[in-house]
């Protein structure tokens, strides 16, 4: 079965757009970041060290992260464990 939770979403503003949020508080790296398409958290992706978006999504619950990388255009939906692919432009990129 598809992911129904793309259906629900609507634009989030980053709220770190510089960076992965607790990564800038605690001095950390990061290698590529997602954007909680629920509340516009920015987290680092599981090839960072410290897996802030996936740590998001298991304190919230918070089903779809999109990539928050220049160029791509895809989301995951932790719940469903899907990638949903091209969906890029349209729900994010006012930032």
């Amino acid at each position: 079965m598809a992911c129904q939770h793309l259906e629900d979403l609507t634009a989030v503003e980053p709220k770190t757009p510089e960076g992965c949020e607790e990564c800038l508080r605690d001095g950390s790296r990061w290698v590529h970041l997602r954007l909680c398409m629920s509340c516009g958290h920015v987290g680092c992706c599981d090839s960072s060290p410290n897996k802030h978006a996936t740590a998001h999504n298991k304190e919230t619950g918070h089903p779809v992260v999109q990539s928050f990388e220049p160029g791509e255009a895809w989301a995951f939906c932790y719940e469903d464990e899907e990638m949903l692919r091209d969906v890029g432009q349209d729900l994010n990129r006012s930032y």
